[in-house]
């Protein structure tokens, strides 16, 4: 089980980085730009991008197909997403969960 041996980033010949989930939120303008955020600055820049972009794509769809979309709940067993829609920008929420929590 390959998965249960730690070892360096050089061992395993990958250039992966592992990051911490992220733990605040963040506001988006009507074109998709951050324009508030609480989350660490460490957190790299395009994992944000890479959020903003499928939580606007999902509220753009929704819009123009005539569908109330208002808020959108991504979840996963370690990590929970809340976005809402705001005149076109969204507010995102990121929260990380312990093990075993629900």
């Amino acid at each position: 089980m390959a998965l249960l041996n730690l070892r360096s980033r050089q061992e395993c010949g990958t250039d992966t980085v592992l990051t911490r989930l992220p733990s605040g939120s963040f506001t988006l303008d009507p074109t998709g730009r951050v324009v508030a955020s609480t989350l660490p600055r460490s957190y790299p820049g395009h994992l944000v991008q890479q959020v903003s972009q499928c939580i606007m794509t999902a509220f753009k769809t929704a819009r123009s197909s005539h569908i109330p979309l208002t808020e959108l709940i991504v979840d996963f067993p370690a990590f929970k997403i809340t976005a809402r829609e705001l005149r076109g920008g969204a507010i995102i929420f990121l929260a990380p969960r312990a093990l075993g929590q629900r």
